[in-house]
């Protein structure tokens, strides 16, 4: 079976970034497809511009943190939204994406087909 990928161009200009995310990560599977099956990675491929416009309710802005470790004592590292929005928005949405994809082989495959630009 030939799986035949469609391109969605999505402006988030003013979209709350949950919402977005939640639409990119059901496109990006295929769910929105008839014959959606979980197990064929039969998704389209998602181009999102503006993502710097992208909408933050509530105080996330200042609230909320992204964390990595790097393994070792005293490795963890903690970077503002406030930061990560200033240096690449792109990486704000690309992150919330990645946490709504089922965590499996398939999930690297979904997550080349989405490009944002700021």
């Amino acid at each position: 079976m030939e799986i035949k990928r469609k391109t969605t161009k999505i402006d988030a200009d003013g979209k709350v970034l949950g919402r977005l995310a939640s639409e990119i990560a059901k496109m990006l599977m295929g769910k929105h497809r008839v014959g959606y099956r979980p197990n064929v990675d039969s998704g389209d491929f998602v181009v999102i511009k503006n993502a710097a416009k992208i909408k933050l309710t509530g105080d996330k802005l200042n609230q909320k943190n992204y964390y990595h470790y790097s393994g070792y004592p005293g490795g963890m590292k903690t970077r503002k939204l406030r930061d990560v929005m200033a240096k690449n928005p792109g990486e704000v949405l690309r992150r919330a994406v990645k946490n709504m994809l089922p965590k499996n082989r398939l999930q690297t495959g979904r997550l080349k087909r989405l490009n944002v630009n700021n």
